[in-house]
């Protein structure tokens, strides 16, 4: 089966993991990788990232004209950049690029540009592209249906440095409809991410949880993500909406 042809905005930190996940897996074939800065221009992403091959050639963004998607061409494009970047990739839905979005926050005006290119073509965005925390969001609510009365506090921990409360920390709060003082942020060193819904009863608790042990886990949820947008036609799509159908189509009957 041939490949699936990938290109990647974002160079970054965790774009560096996620191109990683994307050359380990034979499944797919990283084309290009498109980065804001001139460095590393026409080197490549497979061996800057140690592996013996000439995969994902790095390209700056300055030199993306109107024909680079035609000559260029991928089966989904994955974004890590920044809010601004889908203004720079306005082409790539109209050769039909499939586009996985996991911008953890975007303006209004680059969010609706967003929404405008799922007319086009398929298009996820998810803040939080990881598959477990995703699970997460859906297994609360399901959970808050079934004890509507439980008391239920969010405990989100994250790196030392890390100044604002988590987004996604945030997202669950709103999903169970509590008041930000139910959030409760923990900040040491060691922790990566770690997110964990607490429901007290009488005489019982029940905890979900998620942690994050490498940035490489938003990789995974990229694949999942594009393996699923391959399927679909042009639409809006997001990762908690592709695990609620996963969740109603696979309960389990007695």
């Amino acid at each position: 089966m041939k490949p699936i042809q990938v290109g990647l905005w974002g160079f970054g930190k965790t774009g560096r993991l996620v191109a990683n996940e994307f050359l380990n897996d034979k499944r797919f074939d990283l084309s290009w990788v498109v980065r804001k800065s001139t460095a590393d221009h026409h080197k490549y992403a497979s061996r800057l990232l140690g592996q013996e091959c000439d995969t994902g050639e790095i390209i700056s963004i300055e030199d993306i004209g109107p024909s680079f998607f035609r000559e260029h061409p991928v089966d989904v494009l994955v974004d890590f950049s920044g809010s601004r970047g889908v203004h720079a990739y306005q082409r790539a839905a109209e050769e039909g690029i499939s586009i996985v979005s996991a911008i953890s926050q975007y303006e209004k005006e680059d969010l609706d540009l967003l929404e405008s290119l799922s007319q086009k073509t398929p298009v996820l965005y998810s803040p939080n592209i990881t598959l477990g925390i995703n699970v997460l969001l859906i297994a609360a609510q399901i959970l808050q249906k079934i004890a509507p009365h439980a008391d239920i506090e969010v405990v989100e921990e994250h790196f030392k440095n890390k100044p604002e409360t988590s987004g996604t920390a945030k997202k669950i709060a709103k999903l169970l409809q509590l008041d930000d003082e139910h959030v409760n942020s923990i900040r040491v060193g060691g922790i990566v991410g770690r997110h964990e819904i607490i429901f007290g009863m009488p005489n019982q608790t029940i905890r979900l949880s998620h942690e994050s042990i490498s940035r490489a886990s938003f990789g995974q949820g990229a694949i999942f993500a594009a393996n699923f947008l391959l399927k679909q036609p042009p639409g809006l799509y997001s990762m908690e909406g592709v695990i609620a159908d996963m969740f109603r189509d696979n309960i389990p009957v007695y």
